[in-house]
């Protein structure tokens, strides 16, 4: 079993990506797919007037502020127009795909975060009215009956929080738990660079394998939405999966590419 993240970030082939998922589902392997919707979101956004904002929160990590306008914008552009989109894609090369995203059946659930905390010029604050969550539970059981019915499944970004709302879930992460939840041998984690980079933004910089008790150290390497993949790597291997592949969705066959030798392996 592999689950496939592939990124919002804009340069990603989904045509390419589906082209590969579509030949090896048709030669009888199961795949989960996830999806994010970042560059969709922010333009969506843009357009609705309500542009998005991203905080650094005290740990240096980077991530979207998620009021309720900006939740609904999300849905909107993940569960809406790019799910379909990638179920579309698959339809067209013969695979049934089945489109939901983790709010669907409580497939992800969680707590929903109400305040964070975030750095703004230097100074440490508090937000409220925040509608993102962290993940504590998956429905193992809705993956594997679709799985088993014949559904390769399309996942996006939301999750159910313990009263029912739905909230903003990193992607990067939502596809560690799954992994982790069905059991699933590889991770393969696709974005717009090549996978992580020793000097960003030199492609050629590529750290092709990072033993596991080193990810921690690596950390130092990573830019901007890479340490949120890291962060979603090092949960998935304390979860049972044995390698996470960060790899290329800009390229032909990316996800055969990554999972003969492409990319950065962590194992």
């Amino acid at each position: 079993m592999i689950v496939v993240k592939i990124g919002g970030s804009a340069g990603n082939d989904y045509d390419a990506l589906c082209d590969d998922i579509a030949e090896r589902w048709c030669a009888g392997e199961r795949l989960i797919l996830v999806h994010g919707g970042s560059d969709q979101t922010n333009r969506l956004g843009e357009a609705l007037g309500h542009p998005p904002r991203f905080v650094t929160s005290p740990s240096g990590h980077t991530s979207r502020y998620t009021d309720r306008r900006t939740l609904e914008i999300f849905m909107m552009a993940t569960a809406g127009l790019i799910n379909k989109q990638l179920v579309e894609r698959l339809h067209m090369r013969g695979v049934m795909a089945l489109g939901l995203s983790g709010l669907d059946g409580r497939l992800l659930s969680g707590k929903r975060k109400a305040t964070i905390r975030v750095i703004e010029q230097g100074r440490q604050m508090i937000l409220r009215d925040d509608w993102t969550g962290t993940i504590e539970q998956v429905n193992r059981d809705l993956l594997h009956m679709l799985l088993a019915a014949g559904y390769l499944p399309v996942v996006a970004p939301l999750a159910c929080s313990e009263a029912g709302e739905a909230v903003n879930v990193d992607g990067d992460r939502a596809a560690a738990a799954i992994a982790t939840a069905i059991g699933a041998q590889t991770l393969i984690l696709l974005s717009n660079v090549p996978g992580l980079l020793r000097n960003f933004p030199d492609e050629s910089s590529l750290i092709t394998h990072i033993p596991r008790n080193d990810l921690e150290s690596s950390m130092t390497y990573a830019a901007g939405r890479m340490k949120k993949k890291l962060l979603g790597a090092q949960e998935a291997l304390a979860g049972g999966v044995q390698r996470v592949i960060l790899a290329d969705a800009r390229i032909p066959a990316c996800v055969s590419q990554a999972l003969n030798g492409g990319g950065t392996h962590i194992v």
